[in-house]
């Protein structure tokens, strides 16, 4: 779990990648900036092998099921999709999608990526420190819960925010503002995965690896909605 963060970098840096190369390809279009973006979001969960999204939906339609956590996490473990979970991954891609292009006109496409890639990843430290149990006993949530120690997802926290600051050098647009709002970006998405966790673990009785996953999503769709907003 403490990989996961670096992990995070190289994922975001692969779909920076993309989103300038399919802007090029595309002559810097308005149609264009709208296709490199969800390109850039798609080789995220290609990379992943649609792992974390998969989580998300599965997370959403238990959540949604107003029943006990016995059998929320049934429907959790099943391998379908329900109507809330189709919803839910709808929604976020659309978010996500428009958030990048959003970013791309301010000139900071590339940067929101390998931001929001970043603050996914902390997500995952905060779900497995030994004050948050398993849900179950068996699954990937149990072989990585309370793996970490309780001050760890804060100091990865603090490094990653000055890391994202550091990252925003390497734009055109450099300068104290991006760096504040890269910070800002990461400090966001933490706190919004956080909710999302105490929820869970209020729900269902602590983190599966579905849980995991839509911490992931939650942070770095966060992310990248304060780099199209603030």
């Amino acid at each position: 779990m403490l990989w996961a963060a670096p992990v995070g970098l190289v994922l975001g840096a692969a779909a920076g990648l993309v989103l300038e190369g399919t802007r090029a390809a595309s002559h810097h279009s308005v149609a264009g900036v709208f296709l490199a973006s969800a390109l850039a979001i798609a080789t995220l969960a290609v990379l992943t092998r649609g792992l974390h999204l998969d989580g998300l939906a599965d997370t959403a339609d238990a959540l949604a099921s107003g029943r006990p956590a016995p059998a929320a996490l049934e429907i959790m473990r099943r391998g379908d999709v329900g109507p809330v979970g189709v919803v839910t991954l709808l929604l976020v891609l659309a978010v996500q999608v428009f958030a990048v292009a959003e970013s791309v006109g301010r000139g900071n496409g590339w940067l929101c990526l390998v931001v929001a890639g970043l603050t996914g990843r902390i997500a995952l430290t905060w779900g497995c420190t030994r004050h948050v149990p398993a849900a179950r006993f068996t699954g990937l949530g149990a072989a990585v819960a309370g793996t970490l120690r309780v001050r760890t997802p804060f100091v990865v926290t603090a490094l990653g925010a000055l890391l994202a600051a550091a990252i925003s050098g390497l734009d055109d647009d450099r300068g104290i503002s991006l760096a504040l709002r890269s910070a800002a970006a990461v400090v966001a998405g933490v706190a919004g995965s956080l909710l999302l966790l105490q929820r869970c673990v209020a729900r269902f009785g602590g983190v599966t690896g579905d849980v995991l996953g839509a911490l992931v999503e939650c942070a770095t769709t966060v992310a990248l909605l304060s780099f199209a907003v603030l």
